[in-house]
């Protein structure tokens, strides 16, 4: 399996128009560069994967080099840092296209043992038409092909052709086209295609859904307070079958009501002995496991604990990290607020604490 995956990321995406580039950008719950990285190791075709960028970022078992000025400089860096590491083939992909799948790596690798260079093209639906010198002239559009990565090569033969280039080139196909080198083309995927504007994030058939979740529970004394899926130091517990925990069960609330699913009653009933004293976040994981699978992905989650105390504000940083490892989600979507009831009632009196939270998720068809 002497197979490498490199990832280009240095890209600056200026017709993204964004702050952060688009390649870090939050994109169905991680950065959009992510999705390339784990597909790669999850189809255990390759025995390095590299990551071209110019931000300063550690993945484990990932080798993560600095790129150029030029999408071929950074390909060539790439090839070059490959040297003596005994690679037979490259899969050379641009971060901007997450939506390819293992199946589309599996077929490129199937045609390259009988090629040097394997690339995706998919067809065009529209008329086509070349412009030369103040002429237009009709294209036959099956002729024409939409390239696509990830293109993969016989490592020699792409790194002598990039060591003596001196054009500008888009891919990595166009040096063996230039160079008279075949190359053999297979059908790619329509939903691979890349993200150069803000318009293409929403190219994806998406719905987006609300659930709104509401829990309160009665202190007592003699039991830990867990709150968001860590323990607090406090005098007292909350009171329920489970652990009480009143934010976990707030949003499980939420995202059942986002996936029109009823209630954490009906799903977790509390006059069944193997729920009781349970952690909830045993209770969340399958939640979030098939919401996944329903190829559901979090928005955002907003929430708002209501106690006089403990003091929000001491545990808040520990209970978004929390959430963020239990919901596997980007702990920049998640905002917690802490509010009183200016002494009033039983959460005044600090007999009880409430939570309620609202929670956006979007479903992609």
């Amino acid at each position: 399996m002497n197979n490498c995956f490199i990832l280009l990321a240095a890209g600056k995406g200026k017709r993204f128009n964004t702050r952060e580039k688009k390649q870090f950008i939050n994109y169905k719950n991680k950065p959009l560069f992510m999705h390339s990285i784990e597909k790669a190791k999850k189809s255990n075709l390759f025995r390095k994967i590299v990551l071209v960028t110019n931000k300063k970022i550690k993945i484990p078992n990932v080798n993560v080099i600095k790129g150029g000025k030029e999408r071929s400089d950074s390909s060539f860096y790439a090839l070059k840092y490959l040297r003596n590491k005994k690679i037979k083939n490259v899969f050379i992909h641009d971060a901007a296209r997450p939506n390819f799948t293992i199946n589309l790596l599996k077929n490129l690798k199937k045609n390259l043992n009988r090629n040097k260079a394997v690339v995706p093209y998919i067809n065009t639906n529209d008329s086509t038409k070349y412009s030369y010198r103040n002429k237009v002239v009709n294209l036959k559009r099956q002729r024409v092909l939409l390239t696509q990565t990830p293109q993969c090569f016989d490592y020699k033969t792409l790194y002598n052709l990039s060591k003596n280039n001196k054009n500008y080139i888009t891919d990595e196909s166009s040096l063996f086209l230039n160079n008279n080198e075949k190359v053999k083309f297979i059908k790619g995927e329509e939903s691979n295609i890349k993200i150069t504007k803000k318009t293409d994030l929403n190219k994806d058939s998406v719905k987006t859904f609300f659930g709104i979740g509401f829990d309160i529970h009665k202190l007592t004394k003699n039991k830990k307070l867990f709150l968001g899926g860590i323990k607090i130091p406090f005098h007292s517990g909350l009171k329920g079958h489970s652990d009480g925990d009143v934010i976990l069960h707030c949003i499980i609330d939420a995202l059942l009501g986002a996936l029109r699913k009823k209630d954490i009653g009906s799903l977790y009933p509390n006059n069944k002995n193997k729920f009781k004293n349970i952690r909830s976040s045993k209770l969340l994981n399958p939640i979030i496991f098939n919401l996944k699978k329903d190829n559901c992905y979090i928005n955002n989650l907003d929430i708002n604990l209501i106690c006089e105390r403990p003091k929000v504000s001491k545990y808040r940083n520990k209970i978004i990290n929390s959430l963020s490892k239990l919901m596997k989600i980007d702990k920049k979507i998640i905002n917690l607020k802490g509010k009183t009831v200016e002494k009033l009632g039983l959460i005044g009196k600090e007999n009880a604490i409430a939570c309620e939270a609202i929670i956006s998720v979007n479903k992609y068809e």
